[in-house]
């Protein structure tokens, strides 16, 4: 704010036209430059992160359009009185003017009681350009209510302390609709330093103030959605965690001895690191000697998906070790899903091996069948019938049976780590690993980048001699 003006004394010169028009110049090529970036927005409106992007370049442009539109008046000087010619208004002229409509200018002089207002203050505050101008002491009838006080302490403040006059109140306009204005003023005193009159600046900051609130409405979506999603994220992770098995190197089951399973399993995480997904893996030895291996995905997202993972390992779980075989295991499976209360979606691969005899019975619901690797090479077992759990309430589900040989090496994967020919060209290099984890690392070397657009699971287990 510039010092205290003294009613003897001129205001200071306009800048130069060169300078300002550079300035003009420098504002329309931002605008520019605005519009540009403007345009690489996100297009969603269900985004937050979006709405809160958009919400920040339209009060930029705005401000932008004001300070245009501000510099050019500076440039032109006042606007011309109701009794000179005027042309009329090209569409960029109008558009200016509709900025410039925003601002106007008052002066109150204290030894007359006159007031002095522009043109524009009458549109700002509403009122009738044909009435007479209000005084300091009228001034607050336009106000609202609540802001009275706020106004009246400014002036006050203003006259008897010389302090700068900075601050905003609404006013009503006759169509009913309230408007925030934005006053900058300052006392003008006389030779003897006592306070002559009083002029200020009033702009309307309605839109403005609009753009504002936009903003930190669309931000503090934004980061509501952005604590939602870390607090959800972070009762997935933790549910997982307590659901699924750790395994940290091999797994070791009671009674491993020839021609059991030397097992090893990963997940591999989406490379998006918020998306926790539906895939699972189990592995369990069972009364008798038997071994359970169970894989599946499950459709969806997040803390609900991970809910019905608990639920389908419990009951897998309880229905194996009751001796349960693997086809109506399945179908025992798909008729809980689909008896849920919010209904989901899913794929598994369920196998039952013996180690007495290395026999495998496996099922499967619309999963990848395992892939078998012997002698240095490798094929997919040929699937019995299955169609997705929770597709079809009454769906059977079929059993296959595999005799496995010492050194056998059997991969179960859900969608995603890669192609299954890509893993077949592997087989080579399984035929030289001594371990389930030398194969499940040569697995992952192959496919375990980052790229995927969901988690992944690798299970593999190596007949041993």
């Amino acid at each position: 704010m510039p010092p205290h003006v003294f009613a003897d004394r001129s205001a200071a010169q306009p800048p130069g036209r060169g300078s300002v028009d550079a300035l003009i110049s420098q504002t329309r090529r931002l605008k520019g430059d605005m519009d540009a970036a403007r345009l690489g927005a996100p297009a969603d409106r269900t985004d937050p992160r979006g709405r809160w992007q958009r919400a920040l370049y339209e009060l930029a442009r705005h401000q932008l359009d004001d300070l245009d539109a501000h510099l050019a008046q500076l440039r032109d000087g006042p606007p011309p009185t109701p009794s000179d010619p005027v042309a009329p208004a090209a569409p960029e002229a109008e558009r200016r003017a509709s900025l410039l409509s925003r601002v106007g200018s008052a002066e109150w002089n204290l030894l007359t009681d006159e007031a002095l207002w522009s043109e524009e203050l009458y549109g700002i505050l509403g009122r009738d350009p044909a009435a007479p101008a209000l005084t300091l002491d009228e001034l607050p009838s336009l106000v609202l209510e609540e802001d009275r006080p706020k106004l009246t302490a400014m002036v006050t403040d203003c006259l008897v302390d010389s302090r700068p006059i900075d601050g905003e109140f609404r006013v009503v306009h006759p169509d009913g609709g309230p408007r925030t204005v934005h006053m900058m003023g300052e006392p003008v005193l006389d030779a003897e330093g006592g306070t002559a009159s009083m002029w200020a600046v009033l702009r309307d900051v309605s839109e403005l103030r609009r753009s504002q609130r936009e903003v930190r409405e669309s931000h503090d979506s934004l980061q509501r959605g952005q604590h939602r999603a870390q607090a959800e994220h972070r009762l997935t992770t933790e549910l997982r965690e307590a659901v699924l098995p750790s395994w940290r190197g091999p797994l070791s089951l009671p009674g491993r001895g020839p021609g059991s399973l030397d097992l090893a399993a990963r997940r591999l995480p989406a490379a998006t690191a918020s998306l926790i997904g539906g895939d699972w893996y189990d592995a369990l030895e069972l009364p008798d000697g038997p071994t359970l291996l169970g894989l599946g995905d499950l459709t969806g997202q997040g803390p609900a998906v991970t809910s019905h993972i608990a639920m389908m390992l419990g009951a897998l779980r309880g229905m194996a070790m009751a001796g349960t075989g693997p086809g109506q295991l399945l179908t025992w499976l798909n008729q809980l899903l689909d008896a849920t209360v919010q209904p989901a979606l899913g794929s598994a691969l369920c196998c039952r091996y013996r180690p007495d005899t290395r026999t495998l019975t496996w099922a499967q619901a619309g999963h990848p069948a395992p892939l078998l690797f012997r002698a240095g090479t490798g094929r997919r077992l040929h699937a019995p019938q299955g169609v997705l759990l929770g597709a079809s309430a009454h769906a059977v589900y079929g059993q296959a049976e595999e005799t496995l040989e010492v050194g056998d090496v059997l991969v179960l994967h859900t969608e995603g780590p890669a192609p299954g020919d890509r893993l077949l060209g592997l087989a080579p290099r399984l035929n030289e690993a001594r371990t389930a984890q030398d194969c499940l690392r040569t697995v992952v070397e192959e496919c375990g980048g980052t790229g995927r657009d969901h988690d992944a699971c690798v299970l593999v287990g190596r007949v041993a001699r």
